[in-house]
């Protein structure tokens, strides 16, 4: 019996060190093995109730610790105006963030998941965080840098701005750089940005979220996606996404495909257009996001021809799959495979076999988890969705995880929470703001011209009802997901006060909201600047047919135009009628949505710089010639695609 104790001590000693072994090296990891590796070997070791989690993208709201492990959750996020509590610092977020990380890091495997959050013209959810330009506005910049980067790449040239200093040809992409500290400043390290949406008729109520309506323009500002994410490596393979590291965000274009194109910009309809019509107008952005390296690829509620995105195959997988090689994950928008069906969640067996079937692999069902995850479960257990499809799901969702550094890096700290509206960005901010304004007229002759402005005068009249408004300047996706009314949303600058901080000391401002004609002729002004436009919106709420400037600011125009010299500066998301007060004008500027550096439009009101803005957009004379873009052949506009007027500096 003793000389048996010893060899069977030898052979349990063995099979210890090799468990012990096994325990210690898990591939998936070891940040030095092969990324598919890494994936392969994780993958076999997850069971389908593990697989289902990671496809499964939930609201904060309900992401408690416990739901994080008992389901294992892949993702969560913010739904619009969705924050830990009102005004949340930087370290809330992080705290928050960081609670359901470990969380999920506590489940057997220790996954980590991801959270996302729209930042759709800065860290718009989040209160002091530097608020951007909406892309309306963003699109008009590109004449400053489109030829400047083709120069300066070539090292042929580069263009000075006034000041004498070279110009940087990239703004779009130093914005993305600005939005990602600002983001990751929070602990977040994904975002729903950025819409690359052409869109074709202004009627639509996210239309403000398009750059412009003709594809190249949209194409260029895609520059924003390596701003976000880093610039992808020279030798990477095609379609693989990128993440360089902790500084920076996983991007995510959306809405594919033809979300721009509805009909009569009603949104979430139907885009009528021929086969090659989608791929000419629709898809050519996406593969320049995919050849930047874009992470995650967002589905559109939208149709083509009657087929919903959501349950469009030949689109989803054929195309963007496998004809553009697209590695990163397919995301569902929030609720998205509920409305396949009309109306929505008619058939959620349905929904969800065909939303999956279809090649989206994240799906976002905020609330309802439980229903979705037993649903997909009991179809792959009854061969309805094949597990091999779930495997492509997984297998990209944590291709993404892996490549962001999310295994080596799962939890955020507080060491870029200076980020957060921090002064280079709101310098940024308020450079773009100046790039975006369009002048549209200026004087009632071209001999006389009303604009720059004169820094001293005896007395200005400052009117309209976007004047002392933050919230109105910074439109709808901004702190809320509407869009809030006043100056208590979150911190920046009204036109009114850059307007008071710009003139001379010696210029008295006068502000009424919407005077009456006699204050106007009896109050002596050298001149009125009225700043009037569209109330916030998003989404469906901004749907319009009519596209009118809101009450009161059509009297405003009247009764201040009509007694005074006057500079009309548009607050909007997109072009609205204006045709009937545009002989009272002196001078008009569209300044679309241009966040919280209200100073950009003071800048070069004033002559401190010029207008350099020129139309990313059609702008029609009445609605009923709409749908019209450049090209057309009925194409008869107020103010043509490209046009934009210019003005030398200030000589006062």
């Amino acid at each position: 019996m003793g000389r048996c104790s010893i060899p069977f001590v030898g052979v349990l000693l063995l099979c210890w060190l090799v468990s012990f072994s096994e325990a210690e090296y898990l591939k998936y990891k070891d940040p030095k093995a092969p990324l598919n590796d890494r994936i392969t070997d994780l993958l076999k070791r997850m069971s389908l109730e593990e697989k289902i989690g990671q496809m499964t993208q939930i609201e904060r709201s309900v992401a408690t610790p416990d739901v994080m492990k008992k389901y294992f959750i892949g993702s969560v996020l913010s739904g619009g105006g969705s924050v830990p509590e009102p005004k949340a610092s930087a370290k809330t977020w992080v705290q928050m963030v960081n609670q359901m990380q470990k969380a999920a890091l506590s489940t057997r495997l220790g996954i980590p998941m991801i959270y996302g959050i729209d930042a759709v013209h800065g860290h718009n959810n989040v209160y002091n965080s530097t608020i951007f330009p909406h892309n309306v506005g963003l699109g008009v910049t590109r004449q400053v840098y489109v030829y400047l980067f083709i120069l300066c790449r070539l090292q042929v040239s580069c263009i000075k701005d006034n000041s004498g200093r070279i110009e940087d040809p990239v703004l779009i992409k130093k914005i993305g750089e600005a939005t990602a500290l600002e983001v990751r400043a929070t602990g977040i390290p994904y975002i729903f940005a950025p819409c690359i949406a052409v869109c074709r008729d202004p009627r639509w109520g996210r239309c403000y979220e398009s750059y412009s309506e003709d594809p190249s323009i949209v194409r260029t500002m895609t520059e924003i996606i390596p701003g976000l994410q880093g610039d992808i490596p020279g030798n990477s393979i095609k379609g693989v996404p990128f993440v360089a590291g902790k500084n920076k965000v996983a991007a995510c274009a959306k809405h594919y495909l033809g979300d721009g194109g509805t009909n009569k910009g009603i949104n979430e309809n139907n885009t009528i257009i021929s086969y090659n019509g989608l791929l000419r107008i629709h898809m050519p952005a996406y593969y320049d996001s995919i050849i930047k390296g874009v992470s995650t690829v967002m589905i559109s509620y939208s149709s083509w021809n009657g087929k919903k995105m959501h349950a469009n195959h030949k689109l989803v997988t054929g195309y963007l799959k496998n004809k553009l090689h697209f590695k990163g994950f397919v995301i569902s928008d929030w609720q998205g495979i509920d409305r396949i069906t009309s109306p929505p969640h008619a058939n959620y067996s349905y929904s969800v076999q065909a939303g999956v079937s279809a090649g989206i692999d994240m799906i976002m069902v905020p609330f309802n988890y439980t229903e979705f995850i037993d649903e997909l479960t009991r179809q792959v257990k009854n061969n309805i969705i094949p597990i091999s499809r779930i495997d492509d799901a997984v297998t990209r969702i944590l291709r993404v995880k892996f490549i962001m550094g999310l295994f080596e890096n799962p939890l955020a700290d507080l060491s870029l929470a200076n980020q957060l509206g921090s002064k280079e960005h709101r310098e940024l901010a308020r450079e773009a703001v100046r790039k975006s304004l369009v002048l549209l007229k200026n004087g009632k002759s071209i001999k006389k011209p009303l604009l720059p402005l004169p820094k001293k005068s005896a007395k200005i009249l400052v009117a309209g009802s976007h004047a002392d408004n933050l919230g109105y300047q910074c439109g709808g996706w901004t702190i809320t997901w509407q869009g809030l009314d006043g100056n208590n949303l979150t911190s920046g600058t009204t036109i009114l006060d850059a307007v008071k901080q710009t003139v001379d000391p010696a210029t008295e401002v006068v502000y009424k909201e919407n005077p009456d004609v006699n204050f106007v002729k009896s109050s002596k002004f050298s001149y009125a600047i009225v700043v009037v436009g569209e109330h916030p919106y998003a989404e469906t709420f901004g749907d319009s047919l009519n596209l009118t400037i809101a009450d009161p600011g059509p009297s405003t125009i009247s009764n201040v135009c009509g007694a005074v010299r006057c500079i009309v500066v548009l607050i909007t998301g997109r072009p609205v009628v204006i045709q009937p007060y545009l002989p009272k004008i002196d001078a008009l500027v569209a300044a679309w949505l241009p966040g919280t550096e209200g100073q950009g439009v003071a800048d070069v009101l004033y002559g401190d710089y010029a207008f350099t803005g020129k139309l990313a957009r059609t702008w029609f004379k009445t609605v009923d010639q709409l749908p019209m873009n450049v090209g057309d052949r009925h194409y008869d506009p107020l103010f043509p695609f490209g046009f934009g007027l210019t003005t030398n500096l200030t000589k006062y």
